[in-house]
């Protein structure tokens, strides 16, 4: 079986019990802390540290350094070309000869904005580590100096509330947007265009060339997103803020949190407070599970929405309630609590639709998730209930439905809610995977709106080859290509590419537990859905495609980011660096006998499998 890089396990600690990793403070009553540049750039050396460590297992399975003499190495990767940027811009015009070398004085100068001077000092904190360059930040002025990167916002009709245009001379880089999502972007695939070396959390020696020319870019879809699953294994704000990272370089501006399961809740809600203290405590595999304070939660939305991410935040019902269930029995349609529930079947558990207490539930909990979440979204969920009667689901999703509008949110759920009666604005997420859906379809005639994730291409947790570690199969093997050969917006028969809103890809966290394997769920292929999401159906290009992206293994490597080495991708050689991961994936069997927190699924008599409806209340 081929190595594939990780940190080491994660040892038991306390802390992961009440919401958060070592480095997290577990009290609920913090203020809010954004990090300063300086933080962020230590925690950026400690992620590398983390991806260092050791690991048991067979020497032959470990992804060591090269040795040998200097002369042994690898050549340093080719120079960037203007056009080797993921996902591909809509239009490139390279310019021989006028190539930008960012010199130490260099300077990051912004229109008078306060989210544009935000940007530009995000900018500058992701250049300086690599570089151990100053970079200030100033206002821009005319004319200006040469030398540095300006970022100014002008009114556009072209560019769009997203996008951006970057033109590189021999004197310096300019980035100019409508708007500061815009100018961030923009930042962003600069960032693509510099070495490889500038994802180093240290200084490397390095010249910093920028190739010459212009780009004009702006994305296909308004909705780009992944979603990770906390609920199934807990992640700590840590490890949540690390994704929400990724999802920004790539320009993916949704992350849809997945917060309740039948294994865990995930979120403090103040009006049910057993809902985090009795089933927030159990996550598949028996660990300790964990939840976000209402403080952990607004840390999140903030650190996401200054890299222009929407949080999505999901409370799944009416089933996959099993977690709900066990903190207060009075919602389950016999009024008893379950014993809590580690194992990965669904389909086995649901409030009862029947009981006017179920409602009050519903409303308390969405109000206050409502509350906490800037964003205009708030994800019910709505499949595999599979216990409940088809009249009593849709009489559930029709006044969960009516909640959500109250909240002043606009509602969005997996496709099963697709038959319910139509809610204003209402979002569908389908993650089927057939060409064809007439019933989707038919809501797409009435009103809705489609994010597709495709389960044969976009599911992240669907294995890349049968020999991968971890991750599932049954929606087939998902590799690179399969991943990236599809059409957002003639995917599903019948629905007009106007009705698709945008591209999702969710990693479910079974058998996902540890920060570097979400990373190597997420790479290669989460590029790949975010080129769908955001390039112009013109540019799509297999070949091509691959070629840019396996100049983004260094990238990751020199920022301590576990990927998996596809075989479809002709990466580079790299020189080894301080920050590269050096460990691997333990097999699912050394998983399951290894001492600690993750241990075998235990066999449970709980639920029994519900592949189809039963009548029930």
């Amino acid at each position: 079986m081929p190595a594939v890089p990780t940190a080491a396990p994660e040892p038991l600690d306390p802390s992961r019990a009440a919401g958060v990793d070592e480095r997290t403070p577990a009290h609920h009553d913090l203020p809010v802390h954004e990090p300063t540049a300086t933080e962020l750039a230590q925690a950026a050396a400690r992620a590398a540290d983390d991806l260092l460590a050791p690991t048991t297992g067979a020497a032959d399975d470990l992804l060591l350094p090269p040795t040998g003499a200097a002369d042994d190495l690898p050549a340093p990767p080719a120079p960037v070309r203007l056009g080797d940027v993921v996902p591909a811009p809509e239009r490139v015009a390279p310019v021989p000869g006028a190539d930008f070398v960012l010199p130490p004085d260099a300077a990051i100068r912004v229109s008078p904005d306060d989210a544009a001077r935000a940007v530009a000092g995000q900018l500058a904190t992701l250049l300086r580590p690599a570089t151990g360059y100053p970079l200030p930040v100033a206002d821009a002025t005319r004319p200006e100096p040469a030398g540095g990167i300006t970022l100014t916002l002008a009114a556009s009709d072209d560019l769009g509330a997203e996008g951006y245009r970057l033109d590189v001379t021999s004197d310096g880089v300019r980035i100019e947007a409508a708007t500061p999502a815009g100018l961030f972007h923009g930042a962003q695939t600069l960032r693509q265009l510099l070495p490889a070396a500038i994802e180093s959390p240290v200084p490397v020696a390095e010249r910093w060339a920028v190739p010459g020319g212009s780009i004009t870019d702006r994305p296909r879809f308004p909705y780009r997103g992944a979603m990770l699953d906390v609920a199934r294994h807990f992640f700590g704000v840590a490890d949540v803020l690390r994704v929400i990272d990724h999802l920004a370089r790539y320009k993916i501006n949704h992350l849809h949190l997945h917060l309740t399961d039948d294994q865990g809740w995930r979120i403090a809600v103040d009006s049910w407070p057993r809902l985090t203290e009795v089933g927030g405590a159990s996550e598949v595999g028996g660990g300790p599970g964990g939840h976000y304070s209402r403080d952990d939660y607004r840390r999140i939305v903030a650190y996401a929405a200054e890299r222009y991410v929407t949080v999505v935040p999901e409370i799944d019902l009416p089933g996959h309630t099993n977690a709900a269930l066990t903190a207060y029995g009075e919602l389950a349609p016999d009024g008893i609590a379950p014993p809590p529930y580690t194992g990965t079947d669904v389909g086995f558990s649901y409030v009862d639709p029947t009981n006017e207490r179920t409602y009050e539930f519903v409303a308390d909990v969405l109000g206050e998730i409502a509350a906490l979440t800037p964003g205009p979204w708030l994800h019910i969920g709505g499949d595999e209930a599979f216990k409940v009667r088809p009249d009593a689901y849709a009489a559930f999703v029709e006044r969960t439905q009516r909640i959500v509008a109250g909240t002043g949110k606009t509602v969005v759920g997996w496709h099963q809610i697709a038959p319910v009666a139509h809610a204003e604005g209402r979002v569908l997420q389908w993650w089927g995977t057939k060409g064809e859906d007439p019933v989707t379809a038919d809501a797409v005639q009435r009103g809705a709106r489609l994010v597709l994730s495709p389960g044969n291409h976009a599911y992240l947790d669907m294995k890349y080859a049968p020999d991968t570690p971890i991750g599932h199969d049954w929606a087939g093997l998902i590799d690179v290509r399969r991943a990236y050969d599809w059409d957002p917006g003639t995917h599903l028969a019948g629905v007009p590419a106007d009705a698709v809103l945008g591209v999702e890809a969710p990693l479910w966290t079974e058998s996902v537990t540890s920060r570097a394997e979400v990373e190597f769920m997420l790479f290669p292929r989460l590029p790949a859905i975010a080129e769908l999401g955001w390039s112009p159906r013109a540019t799509h290009d297999w070949a091509g495609f691959r070629d840019r992206l396996a100049g983004h293994g260094p990238r990751w490597t020199a920022a301590g980011t576990a990927f998996h080495r596809s075989p479809e991708i002709p990466w580079p050689a790299e020189r080894p660096t301080q920050a590269g991961p050096r460990t691997a994936i333990p097999t699912q069997t050394e998983r399951r006998t290894r001492a600690g927190l993750h241990t075998a699924i235990p066999a449970q008599a709980g639920p029994e499998e519900a592949p189809a409806p039963a009548p029930s209340a």
